[in-house]
């Protein structure tokens, strides 16, 4: 008859559990009699010493075995006898300095060697052990035998039977099996409970169905091109899914860890943990900008949901750019217009060689500008920027100055970061300031950026607040947050191992540093006919 297993989930956990606490129950059991027949047999050793040490002080035993000879009818054999009789002992030996016996329980041992060695009693030390001799295995002892002045005569050996020992072990079986008989009872009683509350848990599910449903969430939740990231009540990560893992930059066995542990310290760990509260939170995690939802769960935890917006952020911080670049062409429309209407003046008074002069003027200055941002900034990306903020700076009435100290001769590894850094500080010193100077220096791979401004400074105690996401003094245009082009500076920064700071200008303003560590290429530059 073949047993079949059972399909329902508490029935298979009730035969699981009942398996469980019986294969304890003995493996408990043996754990128990495990050390119980250690002690026992310490027991009979201790007391196997213990009679040879009061044997070994009666002085008339020093006094027979060393002015009589060893036979079976001797006071030493008859001394160790009634000890023997009175104490249950198996045997009591007592041996000379030779290792000779002098008594016995087999009288025809006496005056032979001894069985076993005796040179660690004769040299001093009490020893005690289980081993074998002429009678069997025993739990024994040996004691140095001294006289009146100390000085060793022979050794007494006391040997314990190891059967009286194995008896009592033994008797401790019945007793031991009624507690453990009790306590698998106790067991079983208690897995049946827990199988019953597991069924109306489980709603009488079997694993299978309870298997399908586990892969059919899975498959749903790594299908999902949103974040999710759940969380139990201790703060700790239950749940990622793929999408979650890619935009928070998290590894799988991120999963069983605290948020603490796998997040920077920042507003992003306080969104996901639930320390801000709000619906469609804008937060940065690791140079991304994310939309995060919490919604708590009733075990006391939460599930959050993440958005990227980093593209959607990019291209409005890219449309303020075109909103300016469209703006300083409009000016320069007026500039120009400007500037032919002057051309044309001159022409119609006949002053043709003022014109040629005024042409070349306005060309050679247009020329000199960009050219020195060329010459000391070498990257297109990083030189086209300064160009076209220098445009919009002055469209605004403000003046966008190059620092002496900027060169940057080397290839950028990544010029986009340092266009999204730069083009960040110069936006937001441009809302504030009506002179700002931008340095850009190479010191080995790494680059420095400094942009200082004549506005309004940034106060000591706000120096850091500022580069947090979402703290802003000014109001957020229609299209995207504000509050966060300090916070992705300071992220970019940081994803470099570079550091993102502020301080106070000479004569009022604020100047913004920022390093960002092996970002350059330093090119291999060779002479060619004196010429590099």
């Amino acid at each position: 008859m073949r047993i079949h297993w059972p399909r329902r989930v508490f029935a298979q956990v009730l035969l699981t559990q009942v398996a469980i606490t019986t294969g304890v129950v003995m493996l408990v059991t043996g754990l128990f009699f495990a050390p119980l027949s250690h002690q026992l047999d310490d027991q009979a050793m201790r007391q196997a010493l213990s009679i040879a040490q009061t044997t070994a002080a009666e002085p008339a035993l020093v006094h027979n075995l060393t002015s009589t000879e060893p036979s079976p009818g001797g006071p030493v054999q008859a001394e160790a006898e009634r000890i023997r009789r009175a104490t249950g002992a198996l045997y009591i030996v007592v041996m000379d300095t030779r290792g000779v016996r002098w008594s016995h329980t087999d009288t025809p041992q006496i005056g032979r060697h001894v069985s076993t060695d005796p040179s660690t009693a004769l040299a001093g030390r009490e020893i005690m052990q289980i081993d074998d001799g002429t009678l069997g295995r025993s739990a024994r002892a040996k004691v140095p035998l001294r006289d009146a002045h100390g000085t060793i005569v022979g050794a007494v050996s006391v040997g314990i039977a190891y059967d009286s020992v194995r008896e009592r072990l033994l008797g401790t079986i019945p007793g031991l099996l009624l507690y453990a008989g009790a306590a698998l009872a106790a067991g079983v009683l208690a897995a049946l409970a827990v199988s019953r509350r597991l069924q109306r848990s489980t709603h009488g599910l079997a694993f299978a169905d309870i298997s399908a449903l586990l892969d059919e969430r899975e498959a749903m939740l790594h299908s999902i091109r949103e974040a999710v990231l759940a969380l139990d009540a201790r703060g700790r990560i239950r749940l990622l899914n793929d999408e979650a893992q890619r935009l928070l930059e998290l590894t799988p066995d991120a999963v069983g860890r605290a948020l603490s542990e796998v997040l920077p310290p920042g507003r992003a760990a306080e969104v996901l943990t639930g320390q801000v509260d709000g619906v469609d939170l804008l937060t940065v995690c690791r140079g991304r900008v994310l939309i995060a939802n919490r919604m708590p769960t009733g075990d006391g935890g939460a599930v959050v949901t993440l958005r990227d917006r980093t593209e959607l952020e990019l291209l409005g911080r890219e449309l303020d750019s075109t909103h300016g670049l469209l703006d300083a062409l409009r000016a320069q429309d007026h500039e120009h217009a400007n500037r032919l209407h002057t051309l044309l003046g001159l022409l119609e008074l006949g002053r043709h060689e003022a014109a040629v002069e005024f042409v070349a003027e306005v060309a050679n200055g247009r020329r000199a500008s960009a050219e020195q941002v060329a010459e000391r900034v070498n990257d297109p990306l990083m030189s086209a920027l300064l160009v076209g903020k220098s445009a919009i700076a002055a469209e605004r009435g403000a003046s966008l100055l190059i620092s002496p100290n900027t060169m940057l001769p080397d290839v950028v590894v990544d010029a986009r970061d340092l266009v999204t850094v730069l083009g960040n500080l110069i936006d937001n010193a441009l809302d504030v300031a009506s002179l700002i100077e931008v340095e850009l220096r190479a010191e080995g791979t790494a680059t420095v950026l400094r942009v200082s401004d004549n506005g309004p400074g940034v106060a000591p105690d706000l120096r850091e607040q500022i580069f947090t996401e979402g703290w802003s003094t000014k109001e957020s245009p229609a299209h995207r947050g504000r509050g966060l082009g300090l916070a992705l500076v300071r992220r970019l920064a940081e994803r470099y191992g570079g550091v993102a700071r502020v301080g106070a200008r000479a004569g009022g303003g604020a100047v913004f540093t920022v390093v960002l560590p092996e970002t350059l290429t330093v090119r291999q530059l060779t002479e060619v006919g004196g010429v590099q």
